[in-house]
């Protein structure tokens, strides 16, 4: 009889530990991960002494990170495919040696135009996510996948390495040149990371399983892409664009959010940043194991309510009202009323408050794809990969436009309050229409596919 664990009023059953071959393929995959991340998002540290080399305005270098992230997101829903046909050793082996041609081109680069190609290029890497994905959900046991795949996911920690060892190196090396022709400065970073992606695609190949398990292995292409006609897919993948995609935009903007409003140095906002990027990462196995316990749509109601907060506080302009008064109450006939400012620590909390958020929000997200879906993962959560790192792309260039627009830097957050807004007001009006129609006996049991019946779970709602 297969073991699986069951929920009860005094908590879930014991769960079984990963099997050896699944453990290997974990932490692989998840080192992989976070070095791919780490060049994925390069340019959120390297954009700024690039910007003073090259001379760019402030919607040109966020293009510059928005065309990494849109080449990270294009591919993730035929990567999970192709993931389940071919196994995830051979495909992310080959990813991480692709990725490294590039990201050593981006130190001989001479101009603007060729950064952004090359930029573009490095961006590949991105995809390694979908992978990852589908590889960790064809290994680990059904009850600890939420677990697993939030594991997985805290490689996107990955986006905080460059903010760590990019300014210090920058520093240290600019001026100098290396074994007779690697210049040093920003020009080393991506040097260092091809080499170590070229070690790490060594390791993926020589150190996972050599049989590996392949799900979707002779399986028809229409048959594993009908899944995707559902409208829970693209809510869900709402909601990734909510929480990973703002992740990404963050990740990368929020340096040059610090530098250019706190008046702080490169290193000091890229630490800070780290205080976003490292609870928004490493709290997702929290995430899954939350999701496992008491279901993904709790978690994810908890998610969005933390995140409306810390939006809406940020989002608000420094500033103060102006009254006009009668002479008699002011000389001038103006009085300045509810004056706000923020400054760099409760900036700095509330930014970190909203990276646990994210954190949490992102491995809810995918519990609930092997749930619904455990013969598709590779391509639902390719899709809502893809949608959540499109996202990530569009969001920067749109901070950009919005913030030239207004004349306040605050608008990148209430562009992400009107998203988590968005998706907290349709996750709701599903859950009020399920519980209306299936009422009283589905009200207990919608956290859990599979203590409904069947089809309830195939209703594309």
């Amino acid at each position: 009889m297969t073991q699986t664990a069951t929920l009860s009023d005094e908590g879930p059953a014991v769960l079984p530990p990963l099997p050896s071959g699944a453990r290997r393929v974990l932490v692989l995959s998840t080192a992989a991960f976070t070095l791919m991340f780490a060049v994925w998002l390069m340019f959120g540290v390297l954009g700024i002494p690039i910007r003073d080399e090259f001379g760019l305005s402030d919607v040109q270098l966020s293009w510059l990170s928005a065309v990494a992230i849109l080449n990270g997101s294009l591919w993730r829903l035929p990567a999970g495919i192709i993931t389940d046909r071919l196994g995830g050793r051979l495909v992310l082996t080959l990813m991480l040696a692709a990725t490294a041609i590039p990201a050593y081109l981006v130190a001989r680069a001479t101009s603007y135009g060729t950064l952004l190609l090359l930029a573009f290029l490095v961006g590949f890497a991105g995809n390694s996510f979908a992978v990852g994905i589908a590889w960790n959900s064809a290994w680990s046991p059904r009850e600890r996948k939420g677990f697993a795949l939030g594991v997985f996911g805290a490689g996107n920690v990955g986006a905080s390495v460059t903010k760590f060892i990019g300014p210090v190196l920058i520093t240290a090396t600019a001026g100098s040149v290396y074994v007779g022709f690697v210049d040093g400065g920003w020009r080393l970073i991506p040097v260092i990371y091809a080499v170590a992606l070229v070690l790490m695609a060594a390791l993926v190949w020589f150190g996972s399983p050599s049989h590996d398990i392949r799900p979707g292995q002779g399986r028809p292409l229409p048959q594993q892409l009908a899944p995707l006609r559902q409208t829970r897919v693209w809510r869900f993948s709402l909601y990734y664009v909510a929480v990973f995609g703002a992740y990404v935009a963050l990740a990368s903007w929020l340096p040059k959010y610090y530098v250019d409003n706190f008046r702080v140095s490169l290193t000091e906002g890229a630490l800070l940043t780290a205080l976003f990027i490292f609870p928004a990462s490493l709290l997702r196995p929290v995430g899954g194991w939350m999701s496992d316990r008491v279901g993904a749509r709790k978690v994810m109601y908890w998610t969005f309510a933390a995140m409306l907060l810390s939006t809406l506080l940020l989002s608000m302009p420094n500033g103060y009202i102006t009254l006009r008064l009668p002479q008699k109450y002011e000389a001038d006939g103006l009085r300045e009323v509810l004056p706000y400012s923020i400054g760099i620590v409760p900036f700095t909390l509330l930014v970190f408050l909203l990276g646990c958020s994210m954190g949490i929000g992102k491995a809810a997200v995918y519990k609930h794809i092997p749930e619904y879906f455990p013969q598709d993962v590779g391509a639902v959560g390719g899709l809502v990969g893809c949608l959540g790192g499109l996202g990530g792309f569009l969001l920067p260039p749109l901070f950009a436009y919005t913030q030239r627009w207004t004349g306040m830097p605050t608008t990148t957050f209430f562009v992400l309050f009107v998203l988590t807004l968005a998706c907290a007001i349709w996750m709701h009006l599903t859950v009020v229409r399920m519980l209306h129609q299936r009422s009283p006996e589905l009200a207990d049991h919608f956290e859990h596919p599979e203590t409904v019946p069947s089809e309830t779970v195939g209703d594309p709602r």
